[in-house]
């Protein structure tokens, strides 16, 4: 009985290529990621790293479309190497689709504010951000503000300034936000004042936030601002934290006055008796 020589079929070259450069978008952007999270490196490395990933990622893409059709015709083995590249690819570049349709809707700007009038200015944080980042853009980005983001404004609390500033101090912790400064507010001297830094949840970008708590007729306003250090697009992340940030104070504020006993009345005071003679 003669034996069948089991032939080996070819696999598409496009095929193996497209896998390759998947992976190694996928290793770049992971490397990216770690360099941005850790500090190793200055921030536009890692950015420059992150693009060139993402144009790997691409490449992979068109790569296993064309494997698919070189398989599809020639009946070469591949097909589960185009899958891969295809879904690794695929993976990669749909945050940033998204993110650059976010992108394409929304005004760029980075510094986001409750009050565009007297702003929360940044003090210990200042040193920390890039030269010409600490001041507020002004009336122009003000205006681009109150188009795309009508709903961040101040925060008016029936509570008095201490229990407000607890409120947003037990917030900020919660979320693990790096305090750089604690000042709690003395009414008819100063404001209470937090500042903080804050990690975007993928990249690890650092986000500065300022928080101001005043003492009103009927409690106590919050204004907060919230800044990126890098770039001029935030692609809406600071009008979404500032906007968690203060519902998030609002519910610990009300929370706080509850449990809170109400002071007790005073007591009338008894007429002295009068002086015997």
């Amino acid at each position: 009985m003669a034996r069948r020589r089991i032939v080996d079929e070819p696999t598409s070259r496009l095929a193996i290529w497209a896998r390759r450069c998947a992976f190694f978008s996928l290793a770049a952007t992971v490397l990216a990621i770690v360099i941005v999270r850790s500090g190793l490196l200055e921030i536009e490395p890692a950015l420059a790293t992150l693009a060139a990933a993402l144009v790997m990622a691409g490449f992979a893409v068109v790569l296993a479309f064309g494997a698919f059709i070189v398989i599809w015709r020639q009946g070469v083995a591949g097909l589960g190497y185009s899958l891969a590249a295809l879904a690794i690819g695929a993976a990669l570049l749909a945050y940033p689709g998204y993110l650059a349709s976010r992108a394409y809707l929304l005004p760029a700007i980075n510094d986001i504010t409750t009050d565009a009038t007297d702003p929360p200015r940044f003090d210990a944080i200042a040193r920390l951000r890039p030269r010409g980042t600490v001041e507020y853009a002004g009336p122009a980005a003000a205006q681009q503000q109150r188009r795309a983001y009508p709903d961040i404004e101040p925060l008016n609390v029936a509570a008095t300034p201490q229990l407000a500033y607890e409120a947003v101090l037990g917030v900020v912790n919660k979320r693990k936000w790096r305090v750089v400064v604690d000042r709690p507010p003395q009414p008819g001297r100063r404001d209470g004042q937090i500042e903080a830094v804050a990690r975007t949840p993928v990249m690890g970008f650092r986000d500065d936030v300022v928080v101001r708590v005043r003492a009103t007729p009927d409690g106590a306003r919050i204004d907060a601002r919230s800044a990126s250090r890098y770039g001029r697009h935030d692609l809406g992340a600071n009008a979404a934290r500032l906007k968690s940030l203060l519902e998030d104070t609002e519910e610990a504020a009300g929370r706080i006055v509850e449990r809170r006993p109400a002071p007790a009345p005073a007591r009338p005071q008894q007429p002295a008796a009068p002086a015997r003679r």
